[in-house]
């Protein structure tokens, strides 16, 4: 994988965990999701709350870039690097909203993190088929 294929690739994941991040602080902005004034009014909140406007917009760019991505990287690469996404918000969902990140999820990150690295290796002569 080339300096710029990876770099769309982070870039891609980065937005696809900003939007992740974004549609939570959005639920957490809005409290219970239940209205009292009905199912309407509800959906209203929900569709015109700013973070989760922010995270649907950066869903849409990130979508954008994972298909350009998917023209240049094979998708046996590219699909497994999604999983940095997990790596981002588990640190990012611990600093910013004081959620949990005990020994056995980062143990878990570490896997990820090592996943990640065997995945974009470059692939060595023998080809399994």
């Amino acid at each position: 994988m080339t300096p710029a294929s990876f770099g769309l690739v982070l870039i891609g994941v980065l937005l696809n965990a900003g939007a992740q991040l974004l549609i939570k602080a959005g639920t957490n902005a809005l409290g219970t999701l239940v209205s009292p004034d009905g199912p309407v009014q509800t959906v209203f909140r929900i569709v015109f709350q700013p973070y989760i406007l922010g995270g649907l917009l950066s869903y849409v760019v990130s979508v954008a870039v994972w298909i350009v991505v998917l023209s240049r990287v094979p998708v046996s690469v590219a699909y497994p690097m999604l999983s940095i996404g997990y790596v981002v918000n588990a640190v990012l969902g611990y600093l910013l909203f004081r959620e949990e990140l005990g020994v056995l999820k980062i143990v878990g990150i570490l896997v990820i993190i090592l996943g990640v690295i065997l995945v974009a290796r470059p692939t060595s002569a023998a080809v399994v088929q």
